[in-house]
């Protein structure tokens, strides 16, 4: 067992949401020496779905300090803590230069993807709407360029196709802590591996809003079908249109050709050229919507503000019908 005592290396942690929550709970597992937290306001437009990194630091007497931004005061009670290494783990504001040039033994962030590719953020959500079939979390150096320091630790995990953005959160968390618990004694000794990233591998996708999750009908089903699983809940989710009032498609399972044909009053091939993307189709009291490639089979509907429901609820019986087009 590690034992924490005033020799070990100081250390400041910006954290927040369920990775962040997750560093900061290793780190007490490991007794380190947590000199000061700082985390965020929880926003009141979000919905707080993960653990709170102030509560967890507040209940084991760490000094924390939670703000929007880095501010004058998170500047002194930083000089006051003096710590000798920097953890980052899904803070959202720009951590200044002086401060990551301070440490002795360097500043670390922790990124929910497998760099260089998804630089940038939101990466969980679009690893898992570009249908990507793994992505990981990795360890790298914090310089003044986002996202681009050498690679110190990388652990790889699988999506599966039913996985959702929340799903990945999930796995992203764990491996931050296996990483933590791997990886923080060489830093503590100054004897963790770096490794450049390789810049002709690099992508890097930008911050997705509330309005980035409609669904656009002429694309492939498989598409529709990753964009609904990387926003449903907790995050914003995709939606979509019926005569300008929206509809959120919380969750729904895409069909191809062979699956489709057979069902009950579809009539075979010969019915199926007969509609177009964003047509709907009520069989068998199934709902189903035509997409560019595919049909989509809806599970789980809610209107603004609403609960979620079936899509054959009476709720939304006048707007399920077939001959109806969403879009």
């Amino acid at each position: 067992m590690i034992k924490m005592t005033n020799q070990r290396p100081r250390i400041a942690l910006f954290a927040y949401s369920q990775p962040g929550f997750a560093c900061l709970e290793e780190l007490i597992k490991l007794k380190a020496n947590i000199s000061i937290v700082f985390t965020h306001i929880d926003a009141p437009d979000e919905e707080i779905w993960f653990d709170s990194v102030y509560s967890l630091a507040q209940k084991n007497n760490i000094t924390v300090y939670r703000s929007n931004k880095i501010d004058a005061a998170a500047l002194e009670l930083f000089k006051q803590a003096s710590p000798d290494i920097i953890l980052s783990a899904y803070y959202r504001a720009i951590i200044p230069d002086s401060f990551l040039t301070t440490p002795r033994l360097g500043a670390y962030n922790l990124h929910g993807s497998l760099l260089p590719k998804y630089r940038g953020r939101a990466c969980i959500n679009w690893a898992v709407l570009k249908g990507e079939k793994q992505t990981g979390v990795t360890m790298h150096v914090m310089t003044n360029r986002a996202d681009k320091g050498d690679i110190i630790a990388q652990e790889a995990f699988p999506i599966k196709f039913t996985d959702t953005g929340h799903d990945i959160f999930l796995k992203t968390s764990q491996t931050v802590k296996n990483i933590i618990k791997n990886y923080l004694p060489l830093i503590e000794s100054s004897t963790a591996p770096h490794f450049p990233q390789d810049e002709s591998q690099a992508t890097k996708f930008g911050r997705r809003r509330p309005a980035d999750g409609i669904i656009n009908w002429d694309s492939d089903v498989i598409d529709i079908y990753n964009l609904i699983r990387s926003v449903t809940h907790p995050f914003p989710g995709a939606f979509t249109f019926y005569k300008g009032k929206k509809i959120f498609i919380w969750w729904a399972v895409p069909l191809d050709e062979k699956e489709f044909i057979p069902l009950p009053g579809v009539q075979g091939a010969k019915n199926k050229l007969e509609y177009k993307s964003g047509d709907i189709i009520n069989t068998n009291n199934k709902i189903i919507i035509k997409c560019q490639h595919g049909y989509l089979l809806l599970k789980t509907v809610a209107h603004p503000h609403d609960i979620d429901c079936l899509p054959t609820s009476k709720a939304f019986s006048a707007i399920f019908k077939t001959g109806n087009q969403l879009g």
